[in-house]
């Protein structure tokens, strides 16, 4: 079976051009050939920003560059056509697509309504500061410009939990609505960690779970896409998602792919939803990620033996995706925690090169992060996403027994060995006698021989890893 590979296909700075779908169409053939499976494309319903949201701002989800609300009819990345356009050309190039799913809140409402509410602590949700406050909160969703054209479900305060603007004071907060109850079985972090942002869609709510179930069938209808990726699940209760997975495979009659972001350092939290979800869905490797940006900042005080203790890929490694950085990690944003760049490449052999997880490339690595001055990462990331297609399988044996230098091997023909202090080898077991190794990512020049045991020295340079293959 060939190796699964995703790419996260945007960057947080795309050029609001409306061009990014028409990008992508063109960009699938060479994907395809890099030896990318699967791309997870960007929140393509209208935002309440409109060309200039990202597409987490959520306005109304059926809405795909379609009609002429907040302010144009194509979204950030293009008008409806080209998505759709889009994902066929990753489809005839046999790359399986994932759509962005933001079902956590809604912004940008067409009216205000009169709503009692209790003001709670930011710090703990829990925690009531004041009661039975009257306040004005966007809450009304009627969507004029699509004028009930695929769904004439319309959002009232009944749907939410709660808001944090109250636009008659004119004051932020976090405002639960008089007879709402936060949902549970959500993250514990300020008390109960519901409430994210916007108008916050209330899980406990039959009409609610029924709008989403309806809105989920006609939009893999509609677009034909492969699987999903699901935002912010640590904000939505895992008895909704368990719920959702279930009806929708059921009415779809096949299993799809589903990843959650849930964003945390602690892997028992990220552990404990995929099971409280009933093992439907997997989650992105949050803590990995972090030992990456640490690793990153210690240099050679890093052990890297260490560099998979506590994560999701070596506690469910079927379950975990792993990835370096994303949107939300690079430079500028709110979760900023950017791996330095003399590691990238140590952390994508990481990923890419071993057994364990399914890796995601992000965009900015492949593509560069113009707005924030970093070039993409060139010719050794798109190597070892081949690398990957070519010689990653087979059984895999570690050789992780110094701090500074750890290496390992995949039976199919991969040795895999790098430094994060001075220039070093590791003496690793691979292929048959007289069989020569070279390094496919040109950092080492020499070539290396198998002794008649099966064992060879296979070097790296300072600070820098090897991708050692059998030479044609």
């Amino acid at each position: 079976m060939k190796n699964m590979t995703m790419l996260q296909y945007f960057e947080w700075y795309l050029p609001n051009d409306g061009k990014h779908w028409e990008r992508a169409a063109m960009d699938a053939e060479a994907l395809a050939k890099m030896g990318i499976t699967d791309v997870w494309l960007p929140p393509a319903y209208k935002g309440f920003q409109g060309i200039n949201d990202v597409g987490y701002g959520v306005y109304d989800m059926y809405d795909l560059g379609e009609f002429d609300q907040k302010g144009s009819i194509p979204t950030k990345y293009g008008p409806k056509d080209e998505y759709i356009a889009a994902i066929k050309a990753f489809h005839d190039n046999g790359i399986r697509v994932l759509a962005d799913v933001v079902m956590n809140h809604r912004m940008g409402a067409d009216h205000v309504e009169i709503i009692e509410a209790d003001s709670c602590a930011n710090w703990n949700r829990n925690v009531v500061l004041a009661e039975d406050q009257t306040i004005q909160a966007w809450t009304g969703f009627t969507f004029p410009g699509r004028n009930g054209k695929y769904s004439n479900f319309c959002w009232n305060y009944t749907h939410f939990d709660g808001v944090d603007w109250d636009d008659r004071t004119k004051k932020n907060g976090v405002f639960r609505f008089d007879g709402q109850n936060w949902d549970s079985n959500v993250d514990f972090e300020n008390g109960n960690y519901d409430y994210l942002m916007g108008a916050d869609l209330d899980f406990n709510n039959p009409e609610v779970v029924e709008e989403m179930i309806h809105w989920s069938k006609w939009y893999f209808e509609t677009t034909g896409i492969d699987g999903v990726r699901l935002d912010a699940v640590k904000h939505i209760s895992s008895d909704f998602y368990r719920h959702w997975l279930s009806v929708m495979r059921n009415a779809l009659g096949r299993e799809f792919f589903s990843v959650g972001e849930y964003w945390h350092r602690d892997v028992n939290k990220l552990a404990d939803y995929i099971s409280s979800c009933g093992d439907m869905m997997q989650l992105f490797d949050v803590p990995l990620h972090y030992n990456f940006v640490r690793a990153s900042i210690e240099g050679t005080f890093f052990d890297l033996r260490t560099i998979f203790d506590n994560t999701l890929v070596s506690r469910n490694p079927w379950l975990s995706v792993t990835f370096v950085d994303n949107h939300d990690s690079q430079p500028g944003q709110a979760l900023e925690s950017w791996v330095q760049g003399w590691f990238r490449e140590l952390a994508y052999a990481l990923i890419l090169l071993r057994r364990d997880g399914i890796p995601c490339v992000f965009y900015g690595d492949l593509k560069g992060i113009p707005n924030n001055g970093i070039p993409p990462m060139g010719t050794a990331l798109e190597k070892m996403i081949s690398i990957r297609n070519t010689f990653a399988y087979g059984e895999q044996t570690d050789y992780f027994d110094f701090p500074n230098v750890i290496g390992w091997t995949r039976e199919a023909g991969l040795a895999v060995v790098m430094s994060n202090g001075n220039e070093g080898w590791k003496h690793m077991r691979l292929g048959h006698h007289g069989q020569v190794f070279v390094d496919l990512l040109g950092h080492r020049t020499e070539e290396i021989v198998i002794d008649e045991d099966g064992w060879a020295d296979f070097t790296v340079n300072a600070k820098s890893v090897s991708v050692w293959v059998p030479k044609i």
